[in-house]
């Protein structure tokens, strides 16, 4: 199993179970405020808010909040501003691993997430230092247990997707991030139905690690995605069945 597909099926589970919603509901509105702001806020306009605001859907958050952080991205109500960051650095193994931010205090931030990859047996990195590894995809998971491979590889081609394959219990379909919404829709309207869907960097290759470093890797990423500032944490961890038994 890929370490994107585990690590997507992990959030999107978390996501939905998470008794700490109110958390996750906060991380979103801020991909929303600054969707808006840097954007507009029409959604039909506006792609980056659109996908912003179908996340929070996914995981039931309020349409008043919604609206509010909508306000906030334009003006039209006053709140605090947000600065996009991307963090780099190495876990154990020399794992590469990518931090998106949204943080109001770039000082704090830093400090608090370089803090975070040293207690996790890693270190942060400068820009630049690992993000040549990935690229931007869209990605799509669907449960392999609801459809056969040929059926969804029709409806995938139809959609104009790049490329599928299966990834444990999903079904991985992949596509430039630029066609991400228009790919989407198309299987919505086939009546796909998505265990999540994100535009997310992928690994360009995935590198191995010893079952203690790549549950060491996984540890960190988790604790780096628990911190209030952080939207995303991406690697280009292999995770093994080894790793996933005694995660």
């Amino acid at each position: 199993m890929s370490g994107h597909s585990h690590w997507a099926t992990i959030k999107h589970k978390k996501g939905a179970t998470d008794a700490k919603r109110g958390k996750l509901w906060s991380k979103l509105s801020r991909a929303i405020i600054v969707a808006a702001k840097n954007g507009g806020g029409d959604p039909t306009m506006n792609l980056k808010l659109r996908y912003a605001i179908d996340k929070a859907r996914e995981v039931s958050m309020p349409n008043d909040n919604i609206n509010r952080a909508i306000k906030r991205g334009t003006g039209e109500t006053e709140g605090v501003t947000f600065e996009e960051i991307t963090y780099e650095g190495y876990g154990a193994g020399g794992i590469a691993i990518m931090v998106d931010v949204l943080t109001d205090n770039r000082n704090r931030t830093s400090g608090e997430v370089r803090k975070i990859f040293e207690r996790g047996g890693g270190n942060m990195g400068g820009p630049g230092c690992v993000a040549f590894l990935f690229e931007r995809k869209g990605v799509v998971l669907v449960d392999a247990t609801t459809t056969d491979e040929d059926t969804l590889m029709g409806k995938v081609l139809e959609a104009g997707a790049e490329d599928m394959k299966l990834e444990g219990p999903n079904f991985q379909i992949t596509c430039d991030a630029a066609s991400f919404g228009s790919v989407k829709e198309n299987l919505e309207k086939q009546g796909v139905k998505f265990v999540s869907a994100e535009i997310t960097k992928l690994p360009k290759t995935l590198q191995d690690a010893d079952t203690e470093q790549g549950q060491k890797v996984m540890r960190l990423m988790e604790a780096l995605d628990d911190h209030d500032d952080v939207q995303n944490v991406y690697s280009n961890l292999n995770v093994s069945d080894a790793m996933l038994a005694e995660s």
